[in-house]
């Protein structure tokens, strides 16, 4: 029987090795947002969401890699589906535009104890590297590009 927490533990160091070793990691921006309930009611960005970008972020090692951890029907030509979340298949239809926008920018706020990354977030986090103090995983306009992905699942 496979060990869920040690296989979920063994994903996350790999993906986050993966974004520390080779990432880029963005500058951090001064894009400021606020926390609605359970959900950020307003895009980052001006500019709306591109889906294919959005794609391109979340099958990208070196940006979202989603697919550690998530699988996604339509991206079966993608290897390494991971199993630790939960499929990305109609998660638009879950959640709103804003609950999404949190998930992405700070999962914890809505997944007590979840070991999916902030992909937004530059500060309270522990033992981060010189080289990425203040710099996110994610741009905000990947964020908006990602939901934009999400809503055609």
């Amino acid at each position: 029987m496979k060990n869920p927490t040690l296989l979920g533990t063994a994903v996350l160091a790999i993906a986050m090795t993966t974004v520390a070793i080779t990432g880029h990691p963005q500058a951090a921006e001064s894009v400021k947002y606020t926390i609605v309930e359970d959900a950020i009611p307003n895009p980052l960005t001006k500019e709306a969401g591109d889906p294919d970008k959005g794609r391109k972020a979340v099958i990208n090692r070196k940006q979202g890699n989603c697919l550690a951890c998530h699988a996604v029907t339509s991206l079966a030509n993608q290897p390494f589906h991971g199993e630790v979340g939960p499929p990305l298949d109609g998660v638009s239809q879950r959640y709103n535009d804003g609950q999404l926008r949190l998930i992405l920018v700070n999962s914890k706020k809505v997944f007590d104890g979840t070991i999916m990354p902030a992909f937004y977030r530059t500060d309270g986090l522990n033992r981060v590297s010189k080289k990425f103090k203040g710099k996110t995983i994610l741009s905000a306009q990947q964020i908006e590009d990602i939901i934009a992905f999400l809503k055609t699942q």
